[in-house]
């Protein structure tokens, strides 16, 4: 098991930049694969991007591809997601997620992670 903080929310203008950090403890954080999902109010949990355990894959949704960018230092033992042009749409609580093994076409469901943060709220104002 590994347990997992987020931080780095917060308030921000359209078109701004966000970075967010999933901290985790445990000796095995490398063996995980992470993503991030984010759930806005009224609407299911979403995937949002993924990285696989030593950084060497990254998955994107669509909808933030081009914009957000997700990177892993395994020896600080956290994940990062560097959110930039961000859009009200943008606007959710986002969650960090490990799962120790999932396959690359499996990086988008949720159920593949079994270790989960509380979330950190991002909010982009119009």
């Amino acid at each position: 098991q590994v347990q997992l903080v987020e931080s780095g929310g917060g308030l921000v203008q359209a078109g701004g930049s966000l970075r967010l950090s999933c901290a985790a403890s445990g000796r095995t954080f490398r063996s995980y694969a992470m993503a991030w999902f984010r759930q806005a109010p009224g609407k299911e949990r979403e995937f949002v991007g993924g990285i696989s355990r030593y950084g060497g894959n990254t998955y994107y949704a669509d909808s933030v591809k081009g914009r957000f960018t997700i990177s892993r230092d395994n020896v600080k033992k956290t994940m990062y997601l560097q959110m930039n042009s961000l859009k009200p749409e943008d606007t959710a609580v986002y969650y960090c997620a490990a799962g120790p093994d999932v396959a690359s076409s499996d990086y988008d469901l949720a159920r593949m992670y079994n270790n989960w943060g509380q979330g950190t709220q991002v909010t982009v104002s119009s």
